[in-house]
């Protein structure tokens, strides 16, 4: 275990393997009551390793098994935790520790937030994106059916361990996913980054160790530089978003069904890429070696065939960046730059949504 980063008083902890090489200091955990909440396919592939963990810091030790995907990520859900949580009489000496992906995180986190005015968390990310990106940065959110993660709150966790292990398990579809919030970072932040993604894409799809660990670790720096700056969204947090204005109303329209946030979020990126080539504020060259770096992703460059323009826009119209009528947008500059541009004129987002549709830089 190796202690990486540490933002807003939390580690964030890297292992190659967390059950055979654990030597962390779990005293954190002592004396306390500890609930994991994670899913039905994790729980039988590592419950009893973790379990078997956890039981010399404490007498209290239980679980609970949630539905997984994005479509459960509601407040029904939320209020069967709470229920547990109150009928066992869980006080403030308790830790929920969220034990699976992005939606187990979030969901988690914001239990942990509300439950008794706040109780302790610590996040053990189990999948590419989550270790990536959804359990840093402090944000719990549930979605709605005005769009994803409409209600959500700012509660910072105990601890991340973050295992690599865990990623030999997923489904090639799953580690794909993760690359588009890595391939994200390189955009939006870090110029090199991007390059490296590029010329390593094969072997992070295959879960070579050291680039998987160079990979996590970058990326996690990467967030945790920008949360330290701005820990609200109030500014340059904001470009976190970039592809997710789109990437969210492909998830909202399918109902969280088919369609991963991952493969989402990268038909997003080329929306994104196509307004910024309309409003001429990126090169050529640049967007088509976004959209090369997705397709090596094995990622998606087209949304759902049947998702319309107007689809699209009423369903971004409650996007959290927007202000009043206006359409606000982080939108790449060039390679490693992004910006956020404000009231963007609506005739160039759909424009922009047609040229996706046809894919038009692959003519170019």
């Amino acid at each position: 275990m190796k202690k990486l980063l540490k933002y807003d008083s939390c580690n964030i902890l890297i292992s190659n393997n967390l059950f055979n090489k654990l030597n962390y200091n779990f005293s954190i955990l002592r004396n306390k009551r500890i609930l994991i909440i994670t899913n039905k396919l994790i729980a039988s592939l590592y419950l009893s390793k973790l379990k078997k963990l956890l039981y010399n810091t404490t007498n209290y030790l239980e679980h609970i098994i949630i539905p997984d995907g994005e479509r459960y990520k509601t407040m029904t859900t939320v209020n069967n935790i709470i229920l547990v949580l109150l009928r066992k009489n869980y006080d403030n000496n308790t830790i929920i520790i969220s034990f699976g992906g992005g939606m187990i995180s979030d969901i988690s986190g914001f239990v942990a937030s509300i439950y008794k005015r706040g109780i302790d968390i610590i996040h053990i990310p189990t999948t590419l994106l989550a270790q990536v990106d959804a359990c840093i940065g402090n944000k719990n959110s549930i979605n709605y059916k005005y769009g994803k993660n409409m209600i959500g709150t700012f509660y910072k966790p105990k601890l991340i361990i973050i295992g690599l292990n865990f990623l030999n398990t997923l489904s090639k579809k799953e580690i794909y996913s993760g690359l588009s919030e890595v391939i994200k970072y390189g955009i939006i932040m870090d110029k090199n980054f991007f390059f490296w993604v590029k010329r390593n894409i094969k072997n992070l799809i295959s879960l070579k160790l050291k680039f998987l660990y160079q990979c996590v670790a970058t990326c996690c720096r990467l967030k945790v530089d920008i949360i330290n700056k701005d820990k609200i969204d109030n500014t340059s947090r904001v470009l976190l978003n970039f592809g997710h204005t789109f990437g969210h109303a492909i998830e909202k329209y399918t109902n969280y069904n088919y369609w991963s946030h991952g493969s989402a979020i990268a038909a997003g990126i080329i929306i994104a890429t196509y307004i910024s080539l309309n409003l001429n504020i990126i090169k050529i060259k640049h967007a088509k070696l976004i959209r090369s770096l997705i397709i090596k992703a094995k990622l998606p460059i087209l949304g759902p065939k049947n998702i319309n323009v107007n689809d699209y826009i009423n369903i971004i119209k409650y996007d959290k960046k927007n202000y009043i009528n206006s359409i606000n947008l982080v939108l790449p500059v060039s390679i490693g730059t992004a910006k956020i541009f404000y009231n963007v004129d609506k005739k160039i987002i759909i424009k922009s949504i047609l040229d996706s549709k046809q894919d038009l830089l692959s003519k170019l």
